[in-house]
């Protein structure tokens, strides 16, 4: 299957999944939500895709929503944002949820919804010159990508509620500082040491990781005993796993696990 607003390529269980709308700072038009849905169904349901390494196009890694489409929607813009949020949020649900982990590669700018993006992504690496803004109240509009959900429990409530209300742009040096993105690195390295981190966690054990997302995810909502009980059921399932009985094996004999995904 091709896109006409991503790229969409596996090489040896990674899923390089890259934004290309370069002419238009990667924005998030109606066509790339609709095909971000799409790959991440096959994300989701490929077993042979073990990780997924996000990145942008061009040197912009997302600007956010395409604010052109909204304005071109006129009177029908409520209607047109529905249908745009609705599908994103999709996406991001099922890629939320699914086992091969997600590493974003922020190489530029991540505004609005691409911020959202790369909270939203397991870990993320942030190239030196990356800057990061909320900006949506900037436009008049309110934050979505999962950006609410995702960046309080990161940064905490108050740093949370300054990025979203004053817009203010961080620079790579203090996304990590704020805890927003793992690691920073010189442009120059960044896809070389994103695509390493993919690829160690491509080699993993695939369920597990998978398990461990769902796992918190329920902590937001789930009581001490609710989270424990759920903690007995996944480790139960892992520990019967070919992964899990590789693992244990492994690590009896003194040797690296050879981990299928299974």
């Amino acid at each position: 299957m091709s896109y006409e607003t991503l790229t969409f390529e596996v090489r040896d269980g990674l899923c390089h999944l890259t934004l290309n709308r370069p002419k238009a700072a990667n924005a998030l038009n109606l066509e790339m939500a609709q095909e971000l849905l799409q790959a991440a169904k096959r994300c989701d349901e490929d077993a042979g895709i073990r990780a997924v390494l996000l990145t942008g196009a061009g040197r912009m890694f997302c600007a956010g929503g395409d604010l052109r489409r909204f304005a071109e929607a006129a009177e029908g813009i409520p209607a047109f944002v529905q249908k745009l949020a609705s599908t994103l949020h999709e996406s991001l649900s099922i890629l939320a949820r699914m086992d091969a982990p997600i590493i974003a590669a922020v190489n530029g700018v991540a505004a609005g919804a691409g911020m959202s993006l790369a909270c939203h992504a397991d870990l993320a690496i942030a190239a030196e010159s990356a800057k990061f803004t909320m900006a949506y109240t900037a436009a008049g509009l309110t934050p979505d990508g999962s950006a609410t959900y995702f960046l309080s429990r990161m940064i905490g409530r108050r740093r949370a509620v300054e990025l979203m209300l004053t817009n203010r742009r961080l620079s790579a040096a203090e996304a990590l500082e704020w805890n927003i993105v793992n690691r920073v690195v010189p442009r120059e390295d960044l896809m070389a040491e994103a695509e390493k981190l993919a690829r160690e966690l491509a080699g993993g054990p695939t369920r597990a990781y998978g398990a461990v997302k769902k796992l918190l995810i329920a902590s937001t909502t789930n009581d001490l005993e609710a989270q424990m009980d759920l903690e007995t059921k996944f480790i139960v399932d892992s520990a019967g796993s070919a992964d899990g009985a590789e693992g244990i094996n492994a690590f009896l004999e003194k040797r690296k696990p050879k981990f299928t995904g299974a």
